[in-house]
């Protein structure tokens, strides 16, 4: 094994940039015909949303660290500064790609099957007019002008809200005003013409929307009676809300997440997204009181706040969105026998969207009402709007039974709601904790505890995903439930060292972040080094960041260990360096739904240890996170999970290679004339219930030293 230093940054990739070309691939998805025209847009969204979070939060960090003279470099060797610089580079390119992919051709292609977003300038009169009334019954009354003067301070912008600079001209002494109007967010950005207008006659299905920073533009003398409107330029603000808390001090953290949440609306300026029309006057008015400097700022002509293109989305046109689908029930839960006495005989492995969600809600439901169980506890991360599960958790409650349940306030972006949530669990008389101090708990875990004819059991459910009855039909997850008496102990363990003082740091089979978790991953990886050539690791998780664990896997490279990496968001290992990860591969997946599942596959001579959980190989979740990761063992459970990486690691229709310059390649691009792609996530919706096999083996996970030793081996035979 050769002497490199595995500390060379230049062996890294650094994460903000991996980051963003995530979001080029979020970006890609737009231009792919092969995805429903609404679904498209619906791409456009996400990638627009995803940026704004991408500056609320690792924007605003790098800019604190600057702020604090913070000259500490990543694994990859960047200062803040430099990440700052290489950051604005490459966003001010991706903007403008997302801005032409709208104007040039989304928008035309929506248009052409009578979905119009249509400039006010593209009005008839008496559209115009009839926009008019609409401003003066349902936006008027919202509206609040605020001008800035020497004797009005500079009107505070809130965190991602849509208004006006406009200007306005005194006819009596001539002089210039400056004043904002704030585009109200409780109203639709994209206004439907078609009820304002009946008497146009229009073809079936046609739509037609108009911006509603727009209607409020060319009605700006309402709102400035007397006053002469010279102009009006569209701005939108990102500020920092990263929130720091300081738990220590904080004597009820409900209440301390309360205040946090309310200052979140005054952080830092960031970002300010400007109309390229926008006069160099207003910009310098805009970036003083806002204290940003020209890279902060971008410019654009075209709509700003992309995101809003969801509400385009909900338009009734299923044929121009994804085909509905139908989850599966196991066969296992359609006898018509109770949750408990199937998971006595068999345990339940699902794969949502693919499998359904809701056999996860019909045990915590039956376990609410079951006469014979005592005891639920269970951890809550994202939760969604009227969740079912918060529900049953209450009628436990009701029914007398013993209900504890941890809710992680610091889920970003999520506070407010489960403050809602965990507020409402406590009025029910539910027993609800919020975690460690200076951890955030993570991990996805229901317990219930149930007194049977043979004494006390406990079933319990592990997932990589969280209790969200939404989100488990647009990500890929994977839950187990189970009466496994290791892991029933284990999770009451945890539950203890969550609620109480325990410090356990021995566990039968979890793995457990931060206490043994980084310790075993790395001897998981170690234990197929000494395997050499018969090594093989693969490992399925959002991002791979952590830079003890890619010092591991390149090590285990070096040592000729197979390594197959399937990473959806941000990778900083570079795959195929010569003499460090020339056998490691990197792809991600990026399709119809986001992948979410976390696999830790790990060859072990044939008898492999597998793993699944909430944990992704990232510092934040091995150091500062209560994190499980979970054993599959079951002989057929264990195949189910080969067969999902072997999946993954055909697919040539939505994959991405990341090659070693940090660049990722379509996998399509690279197929041969006439070679048909192969959709990963279609085969799960679609294939595994067909006749028809896919053209590889799904129980043999491909690119293993045995097995290209064996073919090898069988060809020599047959040239023989």
């Amino acid at each position: 094994m050769s002497e490199i230093d595995l500390k060379n940054p230049s062996l890294y990739i650094n994460r903000e940039l991996s980051n963003i070309e995530f979001n080029r691939r979020v970006l890609e998805e737009c231009e792919n015909p092969e995805h429903p025209l609404l679904e498209r847009a619906k791409f456009l969204a996400i990638f627009s949303g995803n940026m704004d979070e991408f500056f609320m939060v690792r924007v605003s960090g790098l800019k604190q660290q600057v702020l604090l003279g913070i000259t500490d470099r990543p694994a990859d060797g960047l200062t803040p500064r430099e990440q700052l610089v290489a950051i604005h580079r490459t966003v001010t390119q991706l903007f403008a790609q997302a801005n032409n992919m709208w104007l040039k051709t989304l928008q035309p292609a929506l248009a052409e099957v009578g979905i119009h977003a249509l400039n006010h300038s593209d009005l008839k009169a008496r559209q115009q007019k009839k926009l008019s009334a609409y401003f003066e019954q349902e936006i008027f009354p919202v509206l609040t002008p605020l001008v800035f003067d020497p004797t009005h301070p500079f009107p505070h912008i809130s965190n991602l809200s849509l208004n006006l600079a406009v200007e306005v001209r005194d006819p009596d002494t001539d002089e210039i005003h400056f004043a904002r109007v704030k585009v109200p967010a409780t109203l639709p950005r994209l206004v439907p013409l078609n009820p304002l207008d009946p008497d146009e006659l229009l073809p079936p299905a046609t739509q037609k929307f108009i911006w509603l920073e727009q209607v409020i533009a060319a009605n700006l003398d309402r709102l400035f009676p007397g006053m002469d409107v010279r102009a009006a330029y569209p701005f939108r603000v990102t500020r920092n809300t990263d929130m720091e808390i300081q738990e220590e001090e904080a004597d009820d953290l409900l209440l301390t997440m309360e205040e946090n949440l309310r200052q979140r609306h005054f952080g830092r300026v960031v970002r300010l997204e400007i109309d390229e029309e926008t006069p160099e006057v207003i910009r310098n008015i805009l970036m003083s009181n806002l204290k940003v400097s020209a890279t902060d700022v971008y410019a654009t002509n075209g709509p700003l706040g992309l995101s809003s293109l969801w509400e385009l989305h909900k338009t009734e046109r299923p044929e121009l969105k994804d085909k509905g689908f139908q989850p599966t029930v196991p066969s296992t839960l359609r006898t018509g026998d109770s949750i408990f006495n199937v998971l006595q005989r068999t345990n339940v492995l699902l794969h949502t969207p693919f499998d359904s969600f809701l056999p996860v809600v019909d045990f915590v439901e039956a376990a609410a009402e079951d006469p014979s169980v005592l005891a639920i506890k269970q951890t809550l991360y994202r939760l969604g709007p009227n969740p079912p599960i918060v529900h049953a958790l209450m009628k436990a409650r009701e029914n007398g039974k013993q209900v504890a349940v941890l809710v992680e306030l610091k889920a970003r972006f999520d506070e407010e709601s489960n403050i809602e949530w965990a507020r409402a669990l406590e009025r029910a008389g539910v027993h609800v904790a919020y975690g460690l101090i200076g951890l955030k708990t993570h991990c996805k875990l229901c317990l219930v505890v149930r007194r049977e004819r043979d004494g006390i059991r406990r079933y319990v459910h592990m997932a990589t995903g969280n209790y969200n009855t939404i989100t488990a039909r647009l990500y890929t997850d994977l839950g187990l439930i189970t009466s496994d008496e290791d892991m029933g102990a284990d999770a009451s363990e945890l539950f203890n060292y969550l609620t109480g003082y325990s410090k356990q740091v021995d566990y039968r089979k979890f793995l457990v972040a931060p206490v043994n978790l980084r310790e075993n991953l790395l001897r998981l990886i170690e234990q197929e080094m000494a395997y050499g050539r018969n090594g093989r690791i693969v490992i399925k998780a959002n991002s791979l960041v952590d830079p003890g664990v890619i010092r591991a896997l390149y090590q285990a490279s070096q040592a000729g260990v197979q390594i197959d990496l399937i990473i959806r968001g941000f990778c900083c290992l570079r795959p195929g360096i010569k003499g460090v990860s020339e056998n490691i591969r990197v792809r991600s997946i990026v399709g119809r739904f986001l992948e979410h599942s976390r696999i830790y596959y790990f060859h072990n001579k044939g008898n492999p240890d597998i793993y699944a959980g909430s944990a992704d190989p990232m510092p934040r979740n091995i150091n500062r996170r209560v994190e499980v990761l979970f054993p599959i063992e079951d002989e057929t459970e264990r195949q189910q999970i080969i067969t999902i990486l072997t999946v993954y690691l055909h697919d040539t229709a939505k994959a991405h290679d990341l090659h070693s310059d940090g660049r990722y390649e379509p996998v399509v691009n690279t197929l041969e004339e006439g070679e048909e792609p192969f959709n990963s996530q279609f085969w799960f919706l679609n294939g595994r219930h067909s006749d028809k096999k896919p053209p590889f083996d799904l129980h043999v996970l491909p690119c293993t030293a045995e097995t290209e030793e064996k073919e090898q081996g069988k060809e020599k035979a047959a040239s023989k």
